[in-house]
């Protein structure tokens, strides 16, 4: 099976530039449970315009599209997974990953004739062109500055209003004093 493994990547396997360190681009850890984390993530994600599609404890995923230029479209998937840390279960690793997907718009002529048989044989022609976007490029974001941006956001979330505790998942809520 290794032998099968090394074959593959010499015969025209795709080849990336993984270097599996102990570098942390895409995660961090946090002093919070992971719905707390999943939650300043998806916070932080919703203030910079994405449109969210899942929340859950466990996982954020949101879509942001821009329009870079007059035929050319791009849109910006962010995937957030909250994965509990540690005996304790109080620290989360938030694994984060950013896919940028290009688009642009493509034309297509079509043509058709009509013959019209009680006239005799007349045709004419028909002319037209569609536009439609296709998918172009789609790549991981791999910027570090890109990812730290929204580390620190979510450290901010996370830090919420010092007046207030962030209340773990399933404990009771009680009204404060007044």
């Amino acid at each position: 099976m290794l032998l099968a493994g090394c074959a593959l990547s010499r015969a025209g396997g795709v080849d990336t530039p993984e270097s599996f360190d102990s570098g942390s681009t895409y995660s961090r850890t946090y002093a919070a449970l992971e719905a707390q984390t999943c939650e300043a993530a998806r916070r932080t994600l919703l203030g910079q315009g994405y449109v969210i599609s899942v929340a859950t404890a466990e996982q954020v995923r949101g879509r942001k599209n821009f329009q870079t230029a007059p035929e050319t479209h791009v849109e910006v998937e962010f995937n957030v997974v909250c994965a509990r840390e540690g005996e304790s279960g109080r620290r989360t690793i938030a694994f984060v990953n950013a896919v940028q997907e290009r688009y642009a718009v493509k034309k297509s002529n079509n043509s058709a004739s009509v013959g019209v048989g009680a006239l005799g044989s007349l045709s004419v022609p028909f002319t037209g062109s569609d536009e439609s976007l296709v998918k172009v490029a789609s790549t991981t974001i791999t910027s570090p500055s890109f990812y730290e941006r929204f580390f620190e956001l979510v450290e901010r979330c996370l830090a919420g209003d010092p007046g207030q505790r962030i209340e773990p998942a399933g404990e009771a809520h009680e009204a404060p004093p007044r």
